[in-house]
């Protein structure tokens, strides 16, 4: 395992709208850090791909997940909630649309062991629009602001004094 790697993955499908507020937090935070890289703090926009997930997070010692959910509570609700809370068993099938992030936690523990995080935080921002389209609607583009600024956080607090 990596020494102290934080991995960011930012999942979603932004020609759904609000559905992209995953993709959209990562891409800002890769923005960022641009101008002040670090070897400890990976981030990926892994859109769809959910075994892209599994793959970008093996080897990390945490892992952040960002994505967007639709549970019927206000637009720009966000929840944090431990991975192990969401990791589900992937379904029996040949169709890798089918296999979420949510698989992919569950399947990376399988297969890699202890190769994969076991800390692992989701921040889901409850979406307004799914519908096809680009663009955040304005709560959840607010959600996302305050969630790159909770992500930075943790980024201060992991990288090295």
């Amino acid at each position: 395992m990596s020494e102290h790697v934080l991995t960011i993955i930012g999942c979603g499908n932004p020609n759904r709208c609000d559905d992209g507020v995953g993709v959209y937090v990562a891409q800002q935070l890769l923005e960022r850090q641009r101008s002040r890289p670090s070897r400890n703090i990976q981030i990926f926009d892994a859109g769809t791909d959910g075994m892209g997930v599994m793959f970008q997070a093996r080897g990390s010692s945490a892992l952040v997940i960002v994505d967007a959910s639709k549970s019927g509570s206000e637009p720009g609700a966000i929840f944090e909630v431990p991975g192990d809370e969401l990791e589900s068993e992937p379904p029996a099938s040949f169709n890798l649309h089918d296999f979420r992030w949510d698989h992919a936690l569950h399947a990376g523990r399988q297969i890699f062991k202890n190769e994969f995080p076991s800390d692992v935080t989701v921040y889901l921002i409850e979406g307004h629009s799914t519908e096809l389209g680009l663009g955040l609607s304005e709560p959840v583009a607010d959600a996302a602001v305050r969630v790159i600024e909770m992500i930075e956080q943790r980024i201060a607090r992991h990288e090295p004094k």
